[in-house]
């Protein structure tokens, strides 16, 4: 059972202005749709995740236990205006669930509040206190990593519906989760980029254990290579995780680096070789067995057309997660 935080939660936006900054509670919300109660946004606010929305009062009447804050932008840092409607939530009768890097213990006035109002401030995005380096020994077991053209393209929601997809076709398989969300999707996981750079690998080593040998560790993957920011931990993640299965994930249309204009993503078949590259020092026998496409926003026709063309240019299977049969890689782990 997931017992990170109290459920069911409503689910804060605060004031962004893009989907992909609202990624926590949108990835709740697909994958945990039963524990959340509503959403609540400030004036200003640029998304709308489709469901009620309520203030903290109106969400503790309707049964809400704790108050996530839904939202993960660039740099993951809590800014000082919410920290009043933060109160106003605790002051309702609701923990605080927070992934960001600020830990909303160091917030003063936000701690002072929990404890008037006998509260939980829940930080999620905390790494554990004990961690090694990264050993390289080969583990016992076999692991399934998601590993991107950019963040923000579908790694964590393609491991969640392999994972899925795998132990309905009767696959021993655990989904392991590395970013705040799916730590508050699966009850567990380790936050790798909260992680100090020299125990990243090591971290990634203790979150998918030595293993019996017909079981699967689904990774949710992490950043990406080609992220002027974020790629060390994702070389981190690959080489700890020792992957003997990558799945490629992308989002289609996607041409640079999210926020990053100067920085092009290369070409599929580009990625693919840096990857296997990257993961071939801890495992020479990795390969990739498909690739996930996020189509949000492409007609089906059009869908099936650049899943297609993917699959064309890589020869591997090429599904949209989200909408497409997985039962094509699943297959190809099956027979491993």
């Amino acid at each position: 059972m997931n017992t990170l935080f109290e459920k069911p939660c409503l689910l804060f936006l605060g004031d962004v202005g893009s989907a992909l900054d609202a990624k926590t509670a949108l990835g709740l919300l697909q994958w945990r749709p039963e524990d959340c109660v509503g959403q609540w946004f400030l004036p200003g606010c640029g998304v709308d995740i489709g469901i009620a929305s309520l203030d903290p009062a109106l969400a503790r009447a309707e049964g809400a236990r704790s108050l996530v804050i839904g939202v993960a932008p660039s740099g993951g840092l809590l800014p000082d205006h919410w920290i009043a409607s933060l109160k106003e939530a605790l002051e309702a009768g609701l923990d605080l669930v927070s992934g960001l890097h600020t830990p909303l213990q160091q917030v003063t006035e936000l701690r002072e509040c929990a404890a008037r109002c006998g509260r939980q401030l829940i930080d999620v995005r905390i790494p554990p206190s004990q961690t090694t380096v990264g050993s390289g020994r080969a583990r016992a077991g076999k692991r399934l990593l998601m590993v991107g053209t950019d963040c923000c393209v579908g790694k964590k929601y393609s491991a969640l519906a392999l994972h899925r997809a795998m132990v309905e076709q009767g696959l021993s398989a655990t989904f392991r989760a590395t970013g705040q969300t799916g730590i508050m999707i699966a009850g567990a996981g380790i936050p790798l980029d909260a992680v100090v750079a020299d125990f990243l690998s090591g971290a990634a080593e203790s979150l998918s254990p030595d293993n019996s040998p017909e079981h699967w560790d689904v990774i949710e993957g992490q950043g990406s290579l080609f992220h002027p920011a974020y790629a060390a931990v994702t070389l981190g993640l690959i080489h700890g995780s020792q992957p003997d299965a990558m799945v490629l994930c992308h989002a289609a249309g996607r041409t640079h680096i999210d926020e990053y204009v100067d920085y092009a993503i290369p070409s599929l078949s580009d990625c693919l070789r840096a990857y296997l590259a990257a993961a071939s020092l801890t495992n020479p026998m990795t390969r990739f067995v498909g690739a996930c496409i996020n189509t949000t926003g492409l007609s089906v026709a059009h869908r099936e057309i650049c899943l297609r063309e993917i699959e064309e240019e890589l020869n591997l299977p090429c599904v949209d997660p989200l909408c497409g049969d997985l039962e094509v890689i699943v297959r190809s782990l099956s027979s491993d």
